[in-house]
C-alpha cells in the first residue's frame, strides 16, 4: 500500500485527487490536504467581481466530494513541507507523512513586492474568490460617483489574461450602468506590448487585443514598472526596450484591480532542501513532472517552475494555462501508477498553451504550441461564440467537481467548440 497525499485542492489539485484515485491501486491511499473547505472555480472570479456570479455559484464543498470518492480530506493550512523526510506538518502541528506528495497549491500573491498592492493596500483583486465579492461590493456605490479605473498587472506578473478580461468586463458592465462615457480607463502592464501575455503573443493577439482596447476607449502603459501605490494614485516608471526609464507616470484612479507576481506558498519557498525549489518558491519538475532531487515529489499547476518565454525589459512570467494544468495532472497520476508498478516514469504533459478568453460580451480564444516559440499552431479567434463557450465550460467544470467526474474537459470540450481536434507537441 502506497500512501499518496495532494497538496491543494484548485483547478488542479482537485482534478489530480480524482485521477490519481482511479490510477491508484485499491489498496493505496488518496489524501488531500487543503487549507479551504470549498473549492472555488478561478477562471469565473471576473464575473463575481462585477455581480454576474456569486461566490456560491462557483463554491463546490470539497469534504462531501472527497468522502463519496474514497478520498482522505485534511481540512488544515500547511505550514511546512519537508521532502528530506517526506512529510508535511500542518497548522494543528500534525505531520502527515507519505509515500507520493503531489504539490497543486497554485501560488503565493505576492501584494507585498510593490508598496500599496492589493486588497490591504489600494488596489482589488480578482485572484481569489473572495477577493473578488470584495471588488463586485462596491459596484453600486461606484456608478453613483464614477471616477478613472486602472486595470492591469504588476512586474513579475505571470498570469494576463484575467487583467485584459476583466478589464472588458468592466466596460461592458459600465455599458450597461449607462456611466462608462464617465469613465477613463486605462491599462497598465509590465508586458512590452499589449496582447504579449506572458507567451510572446500568440499569432496577431498584439493587433486583436489593441483593436479591442482602441475600440473601447482603453488607454494602456506598457513596459510599466509600478513603484508604489497610494489612495488614488499610482506613480508608474515606463521603461525603454533597454530599461531605461522613458517616462514617469503618475495615474490617478477611483478604483484599480493590479495582478501581482507570484512566489510559491509560505511552506514550500522556505524551504531549504538543495534541488527542491527555484528562488522564487516554484517546485523544480522534468519532462514527466517529478522533481530531479526528491524523485517521489511530483507538481502541477502554476506553483511549478517554468522560465519566461523571453527575454523582456520588466519580469514578464510564462503563464500556466488551464489546458497545460490538465495534461500535467494526467501525465502525473499515470506516472505515479508506473512506479507503483516498478516502472519508471514514462508520460510528459502537453506544454502548449490554450485560452479561452471572455471580453465581457464577446472573447478571444487561442493557442500556441507549443507555449515557447518558434511553434506548430498559432491560432487566434475573437467572437462572441467564445464568451459563450467560457460560459459551457464554466458548468462543465463545476458539474465534474461536484459530482466527482475525472476526464479531459479541455480535450472533451473546449478543443471541439474551437475547432481543434487536438493539441500535441
Amino acid at each position: 500500500m502506497a500512501r499518496i497525499v495532494v497538496l491543494g485542492a484548485g483547478i488542479g489539485g482537485v482534478p489530480m485527487a480524482f485521477e490519481m484515485k482511479e490510477n491508484a491501486r485499491p489498496e493505496d491511499e488518496i489524501i488531500v490536504i487543503s487549507d479551504s473547505p470549498t473549492f472555488h472555480f478561478v477562471p469565473s472570479n471576473p464575473w463575481v467581481a462585477v455581480k454576474w456570479r456569486t461566490a456560491d455559484d462557483i463554491k463546490v464543498e470539497l469534504a462531501p466530494v472527497f468522502q463519496k470518492k474514497g478520498i482522505t480530506f485534511i481540512q488544515q493550512e500547511a505550514t511546512n513541507v519537508d521532502p528530506e523526510n517526506n512529510c508535511i506538518e500542518v497548522a494543528d502541528g500534525t505531520k502527515v507523512d507519505y509515500d507520493y506528495l503531489i504539490i497543486a497549491t497554485g501560488p503565493r500573491l505576492a501584494f507585498d513586492e510593490v508598496e500599496g498592492l492589493g486588497p490591504e493596500g489600494f488596489t482589488k483583486s480578482i485572484c481569489h474568490v473572495d477577493h473578488a465579492v470584495e471588488s463586485a461590493d462596491m459596484w453600486d456605490e461606484f456608478a453613483k460617483n464614477p471616477r478613472p479605473i486602472i486595470i492591469g498587472a504588476v512586474q513579475g506578473a505571470s498570469c494576463y489574461g484575467p487583467a485584459y478580461e476583466y478589464a472588458m468586463i468592466i466596460d461592458t458592465e459600465l455599458r450597461k450602468r449607462k456611466v462608462r462615457d464617465k469613465v477613463k480607463m486605462t491599462f497598465v502592464t509590465a508586458e512590452p506590448y499589449i496582447g504579449h501575455l506572458g507567451l510572446g503573443g500568440v499569432g496577431d493577439t498584439k493587433g486583436m487585443l489593441e483593436s479591442e482596447f482602441r475600440n473601447h476607449h482603453i488607454n494602456w502603459v506598457t513596459n510599466a514598472k509600478v513603484d508604489r501605490i497610494e489612495d488614488g494614485k499610482m506613480f508608474v516608471t515606463e521603461v525603454n526596450d533597454d530599461g531605461s526609464t522613458k517616462k514617469n507616470h503618475e495615474l490617478e484612479f477611483g478604483y484599480s484591480m493590479m495582478l501581482p507576481a507570484f512566489t510559491g506558498i509560505d511552506a514550500i519557498r522556505h524551504s531549504k532542501a538543495e534541488g527542491f525549489i527555484n528562488p522564487r518558491g516554484f517546485i523544480m519538475v522534468d519532462k514527466n513532472q517529478r522533481n530531479p532531487t526528491f524523485k517521489n515529489v511530483y507538481s502541477v499547476g502554476v506553483c511549478i517552475a517554468i522560465p519566461p518565454v523571453e527575454a523582456t525589459p520588466l519580469p514578464v512570467g510564462a503563464p500556466k494555462t488551464g489546458y497545460m494544468i490538465e495534461s500535467m495532472v494526467t501525465a502525473t497520476a499515470e506516472n505515479i501508477r508506473e512506479e507503483l508498478d516498478g516502472k519508471e516514469p514514462s508520460h510528459e504533459g502537453t506544454w502548449s498553451a490554450l485560452c479561452l478568453a471572455d471580453m465581457g460580451d464577446s472573447g478571444i480564444a487561442f493557442a500556441a504550441v507549443p507555449q515557447m516559440p518558434p511553434r506548430n499552431i498559432i491560432w487566434a479567434k475573437k467572437g462572441k461564440w467564445v464568451h459563450l463557450a467560457k460560459i459551457a465550460f464554466e458548468k462543465y467544470f463545476i458539474r465534474k467537481i461536484r459530482k466527482g467526474i475525472s476526464e479531459p474537459l479541455y480535450e472533451k470540450h473546449v478543443l471541439k467548440a474551437m475547432g481543434i481536434n487536438r493539441l500535441k507537441d
